[in-house]
């Protein structure tokens, strides 16, 4: 299996802007918190893998 580390467009849940990331897929399924890269605010950001491809991805307010 290739550790596939792709670049998502998120939104933020507190200021609505756009920003990318970077998602580990080697790990499976992951949750963590990661600071707004605009706005400072905790968001959660959640995803499922199977096969090293993205299935699901969800960014929400933390807390």
């Amino acid at each position: 299996m290739t550790d596939w580390l792709p670049e998502c467009t998120i939104k933020c849940p507190y200021c609505a802007e756009l920003m990318s990331i970077v998602l580990d897929l080697s790990a499976g399924e992951q949750t963590y918190i990661e600071d707004c890269q605009i706005c400072c605010q905790p968001m959660q950001i959640g995803f499922e893998v199977s096969d090293a491809e993205l299935l699901h991805l969800k960014v929400e307010r933390s807390g």
